[in-house]
Order: C-alpha cells, then sequence, then structure tokens
C-alpha cells in the first residue's frame, strides 16, 4: 500500500483545515465496507458507504450511508425531491464521479452534486468514508463532512 500518496480527498481536507484521520487498509482482504470496518477494528455502524444515483429528472444524488445498510431508494427519492431514483450503472461511476466502485468518496467529486449523509451519522463523534482510493479512509466529526460537501441529513435506510 502507498500509504504516503495523498489522495485529492486528502489535500481538500488539508486545504479546509478539516480535523481527520486517514486510516489503510489491505484491499487483498476485501474492499466492501463491512471487511474494511473489521480490518480497521471499527464499529461498521460508524463505516459509511457512498452511492451515487440517478433521479427521473435525469440528475445525480450521492448517498453517505453506513456500510452495513442498504439504501432504501424512495427514502432517498424523498430525500432530493424526485419520484424515483436508482444506482447508476458501474460503468458510468468513473465518468461521472472521477472515482472507481470500491473508492469513490463523497469529498472532491468531479462535479458537486447534491449530497445526503444518513442521520445515523449524527450518532458518533466520527465516522469513515472512502479517501478517495481504494484502501484508504478518512475519519472526520459528520458535521464536518455536512458542511464540506454541502450535504442534509435525511432517514436513508430501512
Amino acid at each position: 500500500m502507498a500509504e504516503s500518496v495523498k489522495t485529492n480527498v486528502m489535500r481538500i481536507l488539508d486545504k479546509a483545515a478539516t480535523p481527520h484521520r486517514v486510516h489503510y487498509y489491505d484491499p487483498e482482504k476485501g474492499i466492501d465496507g463491512v471487511s474494511v470496518a473489521a480490518q480497521l477494528g471499527q464499529d461498521p455502524q460508524a463505516v459509511f458507504k457512498t452511492l451515487v444515483t440517478q433521479g427521473k429528472s435525469r440528475a445525480f444524488y450521492v448517498f453517505v450511508i453506513p456500510v452495513g445498510a442498504t439504501l432504501n431508494l424512495k427514502h432517498a427519492a424523498s430525500a432530493c425531491g424526485e419520484k424515483a431514483v436508482e444506482m447508476i450503472p458501474q460503468k458510468i461511476l468513473l465518468p461521472t464521479t472521477g472515482y472507481i466502485h470500491g473508492g469513490c468518496s463523497p469529498i472532491g467529486m468531479k462535479k458537486a452534486f447534491p449530497t445526503f449523509i444518513d442521520e445515523t451519522a449524527q450518532l458518533f463523534d466520527a465516522i469513515c468514508v472512502s479517501a478517495g482510493k481504494i484502501g484508504a479512509q478518512v475519519e472526520l466529526a459528520p458535521d464536518d463532512l455536512l458542511a464540506l460537501t454541502g450535504a442534509a441529513y435525511a432517514a436513508l435506510t430501512d
């Protein structure tokens, strides 16, 4: 693992003077969020994954939810004011966000998309999200993530 390499996410956090910690994990031991949480010895409810959807209007939306949870598409649509949203095909993730599957972060996407963070994030002093590449996570206060991404809290899971 190239632990000395700063990702764009880390540079954005540094530039914004946002307190954070970087954690590295071995992708060979699994890149799904639950495996990552186990490797880092963290509560999986405090480790969040970033999901990108598209609404009926064709607009893109970002949802940040606990790694062990499933995005409730009805709740997600309600949060962003769409009739319905669906997950985007994996093949358009990189051209849309600048990130690959397993390394998608809500911080530093190619464009600023409306972003929603599951309200359970507020239960923790700090949560982890992808640092923008497979093998790295950043830990920061949920309110800092909210401010940095212009996000809103919403009930997004069942």
